[in-house]
């Protein structure tokens, strides 16, 4: 079970290391977004909201349900990931592709967390 949590988190920072890498996304012609709140930073933070609310439930999940002999791989795994996003958001055109990495580990680990009871990721 812990190698198949082990994928979606290694999975997603490879695709947000890659997007560190990218340059900025084409314009678009829709209408302009709209302005979106800075996140608080925390010392947990990684500043990008998708990425911030998909770590804590991940975590949330693995404090609360996972058995107690899988955390600390889980842990470590959680925490290895938090450094890398925030080194991540750090660079250059990292946080805009940073947000669809989140995006995507938060979908590819939804079945995973859900063999342990965690439904809302």
């Amino acid at each position: 079970m812990i190698g198949s949590l082990r994928k979606p988190l290694a999975l997603a920072l490879l695709l947000a290391l890659a997007a560190c890498g990218q340059s900025s996304p084409p314009a678009s012609t829709s209408a302009p977004a709209k302005p979106v709140a800075a996140p608080v930073a925390t010392a947990d933070s990684v500043g990008i909201p998708e990425c911030d609310e998909y770590l804590t439930k991940y975590q949330a999940c693995v404090e609360s349900k996972v058995p107690e002999a899988a955390r600390g791989a889980l842990k470590q795994s959680i925490d290895q990931t938090r450094a890398a996003w925030r080194t991540a958001a750090g660079n250059p055109g990292g946080k805009e592709g940073l947000a669809a990495a989140c995006k995507q580990a938060r979908d590819a680990s939804k079945t995973a967390m859900a063999a342990y009871g965690c439904t809302d990721m």
